[in-house]
């Protein structure tokens, strides 16, 4: 299941993400129907700050730079779309099977 919301590009790896702001705690849920990767994010979602929330918890678990965690759609959107780069769409995959 994890697999329908993991793609590779040319550009990097591409998730497909559900995010939930105003949560008590920033957490990785698991997959969410079709809608994507669910993770909780205890930031608001006002001026972007639940969005930088969600990208530095991705590079901070993923061990990846801040900048090669990229929102490339859905700033103003619960359903959202991130780039990684400088990971492999095998590690990607792995880390979230295992992480839940």
């Amino acid at each position: 299941m994890v697999d329908d919301y993991i793609h590779e590009t040319a550009d990097g790896v591409i998730l497909r993400v559900y995010a939930q702001p105003r949560a008590s705690k920033t957490a990785y849920v698991g997959p969410h129907g079709e809608k994507g990767l669910k993770f909780t994010l205890a930031a608001p979602p006002v001026e972007g700050e639940a969005n930088e929330m969600l990208c530095a918890f991705l590079a901070k678990q993923l061990q990846l730079p801040k900048g090669a965690v990229i929102m490339i759609s859905g700033s103003g959107s619960r359903h959202k779309r991130i780039r990684l780069t400088g990971i492999s769409i095998e590690k990607v995959k792995q880390y979230f099977r295992k992480w839940k």
